[in-house]
């Protein structure tokens, strides 16, 4: 998550100076020229091989769709306020794993949905340091992301975690290449390919470093840990920006925090196994 925050705060450093476009094709690109260096060794010509090309790729434009709100979200909001936002999509997963999945949802996990939701109001208020129509860009964002999330869980049944993180970066960057072209430009400063390069390869060991936190352990058990993000970005966004929430963004912030560790929370204890003298009782 630390990796995460830094590329989110370097890619508003280069948003100020360089087109959208290319900041998100680079993005892509290196994503996709690591994960296919790191793989092909192991995969060779197997690489590209796999059951489900179709979800694949509609995988593939939702985090690309994800990028890009998010990329215009950076460009109008500051970089805590964004990740807190963004921390709504656990939350949102837990909608639609209702609607998609008739998964059971209970009295409790609706109420902490439904905080978690005003949090983002208290950050989106009018007259607070964003705008309704800014917010809409870090919103749609926590929508498609929480689709994306969605889809992963249902693909990680059949399809490698590392193969649908290389599909996602080289469709992400085949298609991005191709709209590159019309907006490419080098009128800025050397400095953005540097950092380009930074926040790329931050983004692609932060997401790397989750799919292994993801295959060692439960995901219910990671994700309190994903909310250490918004303290790194607000860390970052003062460091850079000198940047800090007013008290009510904070407020927001934190009941958004509260009401995702406390669904991880209630997660965790579905998940863990019952003690033997429980299960015979039970069974009695």
């Amino acid at each position: 998550m630390g990796f995460i925050a830094v590329m989110d705060t370097t890619n508003k450093v280069i948003l100020i100076g360089t087109p959208l476009i290319m900041a998100l094709w680079s993005r892509y690109m290196i994503q996709a020229l690591a994960m296919t260096a790191l793989m092909l060794s192991k995969e060779g010509l197997k690489l590209f091989s796999t059951q489900a090309f179709k979800l694949q790729v509609l995988r593939a434009f939702l985090l690309l769709s994800c990028s890009f709100l998010g990329f215009k979200s950076l460009e109008q909001v500051p970089v805590a306020e964004f990740t807190a936002i963004a921390m709504v999509t656990p939350l949102l997963v837990t909608i639609l794993a209702r609607i998609f999945m008739k998964e059971h949802v209970t009295p409790l996990r609706w109420i902490l949905v439904v905080a978690g939701l005003m949090g983002a109001m208290f950050i989106v208020r009018p007259g607070g340091d964003i705008t309704p129509q800014a917010a809409l860009y870090p919103l749609g964002m926590a929508i498609s992301y929480a689709l994306f999330q969605t889809l992963t869980s249902h693909m990680t049944k059949t399809e490698e975690p590392m193969k649908m993180h290389l599909f996602t970066g080289c469709i992400g960057a085949l298609v991005i290449s191709c709209w590159v072209i019309q907006a490419w430009s080098t009128q800025f400063d050397s400095h953005y390919w540097w950092l380009m390069l930074l926040a790329g390869s931050a983004g692609t060991a932060g997401h790397f470093l989750l799919i292994l936190a993801f295959q060692s352990t439960k995901a219910s058990l990671i994700t309190p840990f994903l909310y250490s993000s918004i303290a790194f970005a607000t860390l970052l966004g003062w460091l850079v920006f000198s940047h800090v929430p007013d008290r009510t963004a904070c407020f927001g912030i934190a009941l958004i925090v509260l009401c995702g560790i406390a669904s991880a929370w209630i997660s965790i204890q579905k998940t863990r196994p019952q003690p033997d003298s429980l299960k015979s009782e039970e069974a009695n």
